[in-house]
């Protein structure tokens, strides 16, 4: 472990949905080693009050906020506590932090669509890129990929599971799994707070009981995914662009602990695996400061609390969405945007009450069933999939409330 005390400049981090959960652990992490980490710039959707609150705290040079009205009472907020931090909005505000030359590392935590072209303008600007927005590589992942390797950019997986895969792979991994006797993936998942439940059951869930994950905290969105399981399906779509393993060789295991976060196969028959507590924190310490090893105020994991390590196989009948993304995965070009989109809707309307809980896959399912699949050749066609399988989604919606 690096011990404090480094004779460098502090490393400045741009972090892309700083109110959020990942924004909560990265901030902490950081604040543990002011020595090697300052912050450059925060960036909220709407929680203006709480990211008036960091800057106090963080002193960022400059925070953004997207929408003018919310910007101009973060000014006001900030002005009135003598905080020097620069307001600037605008959703152009998100990539001008994100590509700026002083900036050392991206923390991209933007949920949802809108953290694609922040994170697009960090890869072409060759960005240390730590990647919690799924989305970038769910909607974009060839465009995506590409533009890291043009740019230069140095990409680290935040999420567990995919930051444990790239830990147990080769130092030297190159993406070429034949040539570092790489098998395949196992993509371990919790379960969700109704591993258990019939499927018959699930109807009449509630929000609340769907963001009550029995392990991770985390936002509202990324709970309901987990009970569906449309998380570990983006995360299959994700693992299959980060390490260029095949569909067919990446397997969802259920791990109930959370306490082995993903495994790699190799051909000679080894397993190699990450543990640790279900704290991220632990991924974000170790993409911040990698190659190196710094402290991220997670406990040790305690074998002989944990006792027993239990793994079952995935019910893809109770859990339609793991089987749609592993469709949409096998598709490509514009199935995934189709797949995200339609989630997207979904669960926003779920957790607005205007639809039950398995409506959810239903609208995904039938969205893909009616969007061709379309090349994607620019950002530009990513986002007409992405509006067009949007549209359709809230027609569905709209259909299935009358």
């Amino acid at each position: 472990m690096v011990e404090s005390g480094s004779l460098n400049p502090p490393r400045r981090i741009v972090i892309l949905g700083a109110t959020g959960s990942i924004g909560a652990s990265t901030l902490d992490v950081v604040a543990r080693h002011p020595e090697r980490y300052s912050v450059f710039a925060l960036t909220a959707n709407r929680e203006v009050e709480k990211l008036a609150r960091l800057c106090l705290r963080h002193a960022p040079r400059y925070a953004v906020v997207v929408e003018p009205g919310a910007a101009e009472k973060l000014r006001r907020l900030l002005e009135a506590a003598r905080c020097p931090t620069e307001v600037l909005d605008g959703a152009s505000a998100l990539c001008e932090v994100a590509r700026a030359p002083e900036a050392d590392v991206v923390m991209s935590a933007i949920v949802g669509a809108a953290g694609l072209p922040p994170t697009l303008a960090a890869a072409l600007a060759g960005k240390k890129i730590l990647l919690a927005n799924k989305e970038a590589l769910v909607m974009a992942g060839a465009l995506f990929m590409r533009a890291v390797r043009g740019g230069g950019a140095r990409l680290l997986p935040i999420d567990s599971e995919h930051n444990a895969i790239f830990q147990s792979l080769p130092a030297d991994y190159s993406g070429d799994p034949g040539r570092s006797g790489v098998r395949g993936i196992l993509l371990t998942a919790s379960g969700g707070p109704f591993r258990k439940t019939p499927r018959e059951d699930l109807a009449n869930v509630t929000p609340e009981q769907a963001c009550a994950h029995p392990n991770w905290r985390m936002g509202r969105k990324i709970s309901v995914d987990s009970a569906t399981m449309m998380n570990k399906g983006l995360e299959v779509i994700e693992a299959h662009w980060l390490f260029n393993i095949p569909a067919e060789n990446i397997q969802v295991v259920i791990h109930p602990q959370s306490v082995i976060h993903s495994l790699v196969q190799y051909v000679d028959g080894s397993v190699l695996a990450e543990l640790g507590h279900p704290d991220m924190r632990t991924p974000i310490a170790q993409a911040l400061a990698y190659p190196e090893r710094i402290a991220s105020g997670v406990e040790p994991l305690d074998l002989f609390a944990v006792a027993a390590l239990h793994f079952e196989r995935p019910d893809f009948d109770r859990f339609p969405c793991l089987g749609l993304a592993y469709q949409a995965l096998r598709e490509g070009e514009s199935a995934p945007v189709a797949l995200n989109a339609a989630n997207e809707v979904a669960v926003r309307r779920f957790l607005e009450g205007h639809i039950g809980f398995l409506a959810i896959d239903l609208i995904v399912a039938r969205v893909m069933e009616k969007m061709p699949v379309s090349r994607l050749d620019s950002l530009d066609d990513v986002f007409a999939a992405d509006a067009a399988a949007r549209r359709m989604a809230e027609r569905i919606v709209d259909e299935i409330k009358q």
